[in-house]
């Protein structure tokens, strides 16, 4: 059982979105690892159902190993107004707003983009657009044929990028084989590691079953930043 605080609040995007939004972190302030990078999670396609609720278990586990997680509906999802875009451009500004948000209001000067399904191409075409972010994790990344159509024009931003930058994948996501993960990443900037998961589907990683698995690599990572 989690150990950890959950705060509500909204954040105001630049084009006046209001966004749900929930933080995560330790019960106690002194159990907070001074200097960490606070973590903003993106949740998968809005327009499938995707939502803050389905990244709670990692932001928990987060804030269970003493840091700081940030989840939010985007824009058209649970408390949040406005409508969801098919392509995810309109969520670039939710993701830097919350971003801005969590610097103004955490004093944190590092941050590090998680994003989940379509959640990561729409986070990676933020990373750059904002100075505290450190470091991107992908969570399952639909880099496939079929999901390029509407989220192709999202992939250049993320792979130019010099931060660095982690893939988690499974090996039977149906969205993007091993293979396409392994060419996209071959032209990529800067340092970038895969780890894929052996049988995992794409929704099975989506799934409560992967979160611990989830978390142990997020860590590992920013133990690397």
């Amino acid at each position: 059982m989690s150990n950890c605080t959950v705060e509500s609040c909204t954040v105001e995007t630049s084009d006046g979105v209001k966004l749900s939004t929930r933080l995560f972190k330790p019960r106690e302030e002194e159990d907070i690892k001074e200097g960490s990078p606070v973590v903003v999670l993106v949740h998968p396609y809005s327009v499938l159902g995707g939502c803050q609720g389905l990244l709670r278990g990692i932001a928990a586990g987060l804030a269970d190993s003493g840091y700081k997680a940030l989840t939010f509906d985007m824009r058209g999802v649970g408390r949040s107004t406005r409508r969801a875009s098919l392509t995810g451009f309109a969520e670039i500004k939710d993701v830097i707003s919350v971003c801005k948000w969590v610097c103004e209001n955490l004093s944190a000067d590092r941050i590090l983009l998680v994003g989940s399904s379509a959640g990561a191409p729409i986070a990676g075409s933020a990373v750059d657009q904002i100075e505290q972010v450190v470091g991107y994790v992908s969570l399952g990344y639909p880099f496939g044929m079929l999901a390029s159509i509407l989220f192709g024009r999202h992939h250049k931003a993320v792979l130019q990028s010099s931060k660095p930058k982690l893939f988690v994948m499974g090996t039977q996501d149906g969205f993007t084989s091993v293979k396409q993960l392994q060419n996209k990443l071959s032209s990529a900037a800067g340092r970038v590691e895969t780890h894929l998961i052996e049988g995992a589907s794409h929704f099975q990683m989506e799934g409560p079953a992967y979160d611990a698995q989830m978390v142990n690599r997020i860590l590992e990572f920013i133990a690397s930043l």
